[in-house]
């Protein structure tokens, strides 16, 4: 009972505040300059905090929620993850002029090799309701004097964990570029002195892209997996913006046949 009346006495308190901001704006036209200046101060001081409410409110509120995990993901998966990016707001959400071996977070980094670099690259809020990403990487490209850009993932230690030959592993992605390019996935798994690759190409032409690298075909040595990584390689990015809406990743037993 105490609850609901301190809750009556907030919502009271709170529409007289109302009421006396209303009546100052209704009355600004008229009263004295020394008290309309003492007026303005006093509202740019409530619009600071009145603003601040507003964005979180907007950041929060808006779909899809940060944080979010939500993703199909194979029924018999015995590891899913979507990097740290696509998942919540970084303390730097963008680099401009990006020199190769630069970071964005602790997971992502950019290669390359030009001699003066055009690239920019940003994280970016996801409003659509289509997407289950919370946020975005968007990389535009103006003049490319190199011969590589390339993105390097690194791949949480769940996912070498107890990884085998058996394994699928898929990357799924909702990709977006201004104009045609061609994108490959490096699958990089380092086991002992060794480092075993695996290429595929993305799809697309789809909206949904996914890629799977089957290990079977891999000579990974089981006992001896450290740490695995994924490269994107873009292929003549010159003069492009790729918007990389979502990147999941999931692994699975592959069926025993």
């Amino acid at each position: 009972m105490a609850k609901f009346g301190t809750q009556l006495f907030e919502t009271a308190l709170s529409a007289n505040f109302l009421r006396k901001w209303a009546r100052k704006a209704l009355n600004a036209n008229d009263v004295s300059l020394a008290v309309l200046r003492k007026q303005s101060r006093d509202a740019r001081a409530l619009k600071a905090h009145l603003d601040r409410i507003i964005h979180v409110a907007e950041e929060r509120l808006s779909l899809p929620l940060v944080g979010s995990k939500k993703f199909f993901k194979p029924h018999n998966a015995d590891w899913t993850w979507r990097p740290a990016l696509w998942r919540g707001p970084l303390p730097v959400q963008g680099l401009s002029s990006v020199q190769s071996k630069s970071t964005l977070g602790d997971e992502v980094t950019v290669f390359h090799d030009c001699s003066f670099s055009e690239l920019g690259i940003r994280q970016l809020r996801n409003l659509r309701e289509a997407d289950l990403a919370p946020y975005g990487l968007r990389l535009d490209v103006f003049r490319f004097d190199g011969s590589f850009l390339s993105i390097v993932l690194d791949l949480p230690e769940g996912c070498v964990k107890g990884l085998k030959r058996t394994h699928l592993l898929r990357m799924s992605a909702i990709v977006e570029v201004e104009k045609p390019i061609e994108i490959f996935a490096r699958l990089n798994i380092r086991h002992g002195p060794n480092t075993e690759q695996i290429v595929r190409e993305l799809p697309l032409d789809q909206p949904d892209v996914i890629v799977e690298f089957d290990l079977a075909y891999s000579s990974m040595n089981e006992k001896r997996v450290e740490k695995a990584w994924i490269d994107l390689i873009f292929e003549g990015p010159e003069m492009n913006e790729i918007v990389l809406r979502d990147l999941t990743f999931s692994r699975r037993p592959r069926a025993q046949l």
